[in-house]
């Protein structure tokens, strides 16, 4: 059933604001999909504060446009969807990327990174990398190191000094 005019200008009009508060988006095809595989997907990105979008290619190819992002999305011949990552710039990419790898049939089209159009092979690495938290554990990690090393340095030599004075005394 088509959607009245009224209905049209509130999506897009939806997808802009989203558009304009994202970190990252994701085109995607997932046509071959299960519906009950994205709905997990679904799922999965709205506990991480993220939201998959299935939308019209005319509506989205309207709201990109009027942002100023010049895509083409006519010449995508399959379904389109869109996740968008409000609070990481690099989660949604590794939940999409994830879910390709098990589903095959899901083809990662390109996205928006930074406010620049990039293409799917630039997604895939910045699922790639490691996230936040893992990055900072690396960090604390090496700034420790001298540390617990120093310490370990430390004990071994006072332990060298009891067993020397301990054997003395027998």
């Amino acid at each position: 059933m088509p959607l009245k005019k009224e209905e049209k200008k509130r999506i897009v009009e939806e997808l802009k604001t989203k558009i304009q508060k994202q970190k990252l988006i994701v085109f995607f095809d997932f046509s071959g999909i299960k519906t009950k595989d994205l709905s997990e997907l679904r799922k999965e990105l709205k506990e991480s504060e993220n939201e998959l979008k299935i939308i019209k290619k005319s509506l989205a190819q309207i709201a990109f446009k009027r942002l100023g992002f010049e895509i083409d999305f006519k010449r995508i011949k399959s379904q389109l969807a869109l996740v968008f990552g409000f609070k990481d710039e690099i989660l949604p990419a590794k939940l999409i990327h994830q879910f390709s790898q098990n589903n095959p049939s899901l083809k990662i089209l390109g996205g928006i990174f930074q406010k620049n159009l990039v293409e799917s092979e630039k997604i895939v690495e910045l699922a790639e990398l490691p996230t936040s938290e893992e990055l900072l554990a690396r960090l604390v990690g090496s700034i420790s190191s001298p540390i617990s090393n120093l310490v370990y340095i430390l004990k071994a030599n006072i332990k060298g000094l009891i067993c020397l004075l301990s054997t003395i005394k027998k």
